[in-house]
């Protein structure tokens, strides 16, 4: 059972109550509230996870999502009714956070509700893509296929962020390594530099005494330094949830040197593939460029499908209302050209889909393979630097004393 907190007029004296009541679910709770007598005004769960390590241990991953749209649509295309089609998906979910999501969209399937309006209740988990399919699904009869192709739209978005994902990752590695030595030599070979020259009374070299300087800054001052990084990383991250600042970040991914074409590429595969998924089970094409200028997740390309939209809308071709976009890849209208004339747009959307996938996937091998000799020759030059700024000094000293 969960708990939710609840604000509620009571019926005999018109006050207004507020206190907690268990339920499986929100639903659930408002139909315990009115069985009571009181009108709710206001039922929210209460988190028992205590935040935190909590939170992130209920977090909804994409692979549950997954998971849990193949399973229901094998049981609805094998014949079950919905609801028990839905309970059956329950039950082999263990991701709490996502089984509080489910028993709420049965109570409201069962309470009479569609099933799309029953998913459009958490939209924090369930996407409006993931929507838009479910809701043409319904309309067309085919919901068992509506699921599984928004399974393999998933799918296919998270095996392309994990290789991102994993390019970026010896780069981090190595920079924190460069971090480590640089924090290394700072903290305990030059203090000892310092010594023996102050020992020998002779004046440090003008770079070695730059680095006993930064190093005496971080360690008296590392309280100001660690409030500045603080602070930046705080404003930092409100601006970028602000619109100039989120437009600020889009413009920087699609334009900065050797990421911006991966990141194009990434965009157009994800405008191709989710607008293949959404034609294909009947959604209008007006609607379906709403939703793909959302999906894409990038400000910048989501206006150039809203201006296009607006000349579709208008009586104009796709392919047409796309070319003139600066960020939309020629490619993209060219092969919508081509399903335009044959009839099958969404053919068309599924394979430049497959072809900016196969580049993107290409590409980001490439970079692993190019970008790993750049760090590891930017790791020698400042682990090199550093070491010659602290050998130089002492073998120049060993000069002098045999002189």
């Amino acid at each position: 059972m969960r708990k939710f907190n609840y604000q509620a007029r009571d019926g005999a004296t018109d006050k207004i109550v507020k206190a907690v009541v268990q339920a499986e679910s929100e639903s659930a709770a408002a139909k315990v509230l009115i069985a009571q007598g009181f009108t709710p005004l206001n039922i929210t769960e209460i988190d028992e996870n205590g935040g935190g390590l909590g939170f992130l241990k209920n977090r909804i991953s994409t692979k549950d999502k997954i998971v849990f749209t193949r399973q229901l649509a094998t049981l609805i295309g094998a014949g079950l009714p919905l609801s028990q089609g839905l309970h059956t998906a329950l039950e082999q979910t263990d991701n709490k956070r996502l089984r509080g999501a489910i028993e709420d969209i049965v109570a409201s399937v069962e309470g009479g509700k569609s099933l799309h309006e029953s998913f459009s209740k958490h939209p924090d988990i369930f996407d409006k893509v993931f929507l838009a399919l479910i809701a043409a699904g319904e309309a067309s009869g085919t919901l068992d296929d509506a699921l599984r192709r928004v399974a393999t739209q998933q799918e296919k978005d998270a095996a392309t962020m994990s290789k991102i994902r994993g390019a970026m990752t010896y780069p981090v590695i190595v920079l924190v390594v460069i971090f480590g030595v640089m924090g290394f030599m700072l903290f305990t070979v030059v203090p000892q530099v310092e010594k023996l020259y102050i020992d020998l009374k002779r004046p440090l070299p003008f770079l070695t005494a730059a680095m006993v300087s930064a190093a005496d800054f971080m360690v008296n001052f590392w309280w100001v330094i660690l409030i500045i990084l603080i602070a930046l990383g705080y404003f930092g991250r409100q601006y970028f949830k602000t619109e100039g600042g989120i437009k600020v970040l889009d413009t920087f991914k699609l334009n900065v040197p050797i990421f911006g074409p991966m990141f194009r590429k990434l965009y157009m595969a994800r405008l191709a593939r989710t607008g293949q998924t959404l034609l294909s089970t009947g959604v209008p094409m007006l609607d379906m460029l709403r939703i793909t200028s959302e999906a894409v997740n990038n400000s910048i390309i989501a206006q150039s499908i809203n201006r296009a939209a607006e000349k579709v809308k208008g009586g104009k071709a796709l392919s047409d209302a796309l070319k003139p976009e600066e960020y939309i890849l020629s490619l993209v209208p060219q092969m919508i050209k081509i399903g335009e004339q044959s009839g099958k747009i969404d053919e068309m959307m599924g394979k430049t889909a497959q072809v900016y996938e196969d580049e993107l996937d290409e590409q980001i091998k490439t970079i692993s393979t190019a970008i790993e000799p750049v760090l590891m020759v930017i790791l020698a030059v400042v682990a090199g630097g550093m070491v010659a700024a602290i050998l130089l000094p002492i073998y120049s000293l060993v000069n002098d004393i045999n002189l």
